[in-house]
């Protein structure tokens, strides 16, 4: 059974008096290679939201193809979206958690408008300045960090498929940078490249993360 998220918490939220509600999600912070990506939507007071996004749910639960039909329609719908990118040189000084933040700062600074409360899927984040609530498995939640998950996963296998041609041989369009058999293969012919995780200490005889 697919579990699809729901409004309730947003609707909670409205009724309390928030206009403007963030949901807030990460892609890629268990990957070897590649940035981190946040994303951040804000969906608006309708109705009938929860029908035009009918297909939105956690992002690891869609396929590729769904996951790029529903972002357009999120996109199309949505007050506001954004994201934000932590870079593997960034993550190798801060660290993956200070990174997971930083992703999601950034993606946040760039909603207009700016909202009063946040939906984050859960996150260790002791003194988060922004006002909301981190839940567990939030994705299947809320569909407004469900948005925030499609828009943060399609971005960044975007941009893994981009980087893929400048970097050939590591095939980053398959994997994405996770550590897959074919990427820790490609690690073993080619070693890391300037977009591994130095600080993670890959190993291509390592289990994937």
């Amino acid at each position: 059974m697919i579990d699809f998220p729901g409004l309730d918490l947003e609707k909670n939220l409205w009724q309390a008096g928030h206009q403007f509600i963030a949901g807030v999600d990460e892609a890629g912070r268990g990957a070897w290679a590649g940035s981190i990506v946040a994303g951040a939507v804000i969906l608006p007071r309708d109705e009938d939201l929860q029908h035009k996004l009918a297909g939105v749910r956690d992002s690891k639960k869609m396929t590729p193809r769904q996951r790029e039909f529903w972002v357009e329609k999120i996109k199309q719908y949505a007050l506001s979206w954004s994201v934000g990118i932590v870079s593997a040189q960034e993550i190798d000084t801060i660290g993956i958690l200070p990174a997971n933040r930083l992703s999601m700062i950034r993606a946040i600074q760039l909603l207009d408008p700016p909202p009063s409360f946040f939906l984050f899927d859960f996150i260790h984040w002791k003194d988060c300045p922004f006002p909301g609530e981190r839940l567990i498995k939030g994705e299947s939640k809320s569909l407004s960090i469900a948005a925030a998950s499609v828009i943060a996963k399609t971005f960044r296998d975007s941009l893994m498929r981009q980087l893929d041609e400048f970097y050939p041989g590591y095939e980053f369009s398959r994997h994405k940078g996770y550590g897959t058999l074919i990427h820790r293969n490609a690690i073993k012919k080619l070693g890391l490249s300037e977009i591994h995780r130095k600080s993670f200490n890959i190993s291509p005889i390592s289990n994937p993360v």
